[in-house]
């Protein structure tokens, strides 16, 4: 008796993960045609937007507060927090909305609310890398900041608060498909983040009974490890990665249960 082997079959789980990888792509970059049109800046403004907002911020700072600041300087500091808050509040909006502006392609049966939510978070993640890197350089070229200390953790604390970002968004938006109320308050949150994130201040600068209450927050570690991987050992900084990567996904798991059923509750007639 001769054995016949299926390879289709084997290959049939990277087929559908090549499949879906193709769906994102597609979508993100339809997102960007949609938002940014064919012709001027494109895809470049996503760039562009998050960089004019960040000099406003570092040049208005620079105005009213010294150049240190409990011995940290002001470049650094304001680039680390403004880029991450930027992200995260970015990355919530911007999901909210994923389904509302791209309804129609939900007719297509191979187009999933997940696929919508993950490329658009894509998309933000890498605009808001690319401006990360075009601040940083320029704030290099004026001599506003130096080389980072540890390139390792700046890169691992930037990738654990696109995580982090990327889990919350997924739940404030899995959260408003369910609720016209958890939709609404999604401006308020994203305000709130403002104070909560530890963006504009340093962990350390805080009595330490309020400093265990906000870490227990998963913004202020991404931060933080971001601003570690900066100014290196020299300034006291405060994160435990694993803690908020585990509420990372504590969050994204709860996103996928909320969107379990999350297609049959759209009316997409």
């Amino acid at each position: 008796m001769v054995n016949v082997q299926h390879p289709v079959k084997a290959a049939e789980p990277l087929g559908l993960v090549a499949k879906n990888l193709r769906i994102i792509r597609a979508l993100m970059m339809r997102e960007i045609v949609t938002r940014f049109g064919r012709e001027g800046l494109g895809f470049l403004w996503l760039i562009g937007e998050p960089l004019i907002f960040c000099f406003g911020v570092l040049i208005m700072w620079s105005l009213i507060k010294p150049p240190y600041e409990h011995g940290v300087r002001l470049g650094p500091f304001v680039m680390t927090g403004y880029m991450c808050l930027l992200l995260l509040r970015h990355q919530a909006s911007f999901s909210v909305g994923a389904v509302q502006a791209n309804i129609g392609l939900l007719y297509h049966s191979q187009v999933s609310i997940l696929s919508l939510f993950i490329a658009r978070n894509m998309l933000e993640f890498l605009g808001g890398t690319a401006a990360f890197a075009v601040v940083y350089v320029a704030l290099i070229a004026l001599g506003q900041v130096s080389l980072p200390h540890n390139w390792t953790l700046l890169l691992c604390g930037w990738m654990l608060m696109g995580i982090i970002s990327t889990s919350f968004a997924m739940m404030l938006a899995a959260l408003s498909l369910r609720s016209e109320v958890a939709e609404r308050l999604v401006p308020l949150i994203s305000y709130m983040l403002i104070p909560l994130s530890g963006a504009f201040f340093m962990v350390d600068w805080i009595p330490y009974k309020y400093r265990e209450i906000l870490l227990l927050m998963p913004f202020p570690h991404g931060i933080e490890m971001v601003r570690a991987g900066v100014f290196g050992e020299f300034v006291a900084t405060h994160y435990r990665w694993p803690y908020a990567l585990l509420l990372a996904g504590i969050m994204f798991s709860f996103s996928l249960l909320l969107l379990a059923d999350a297609r049959r509750r759209i009316d997409i007639e």
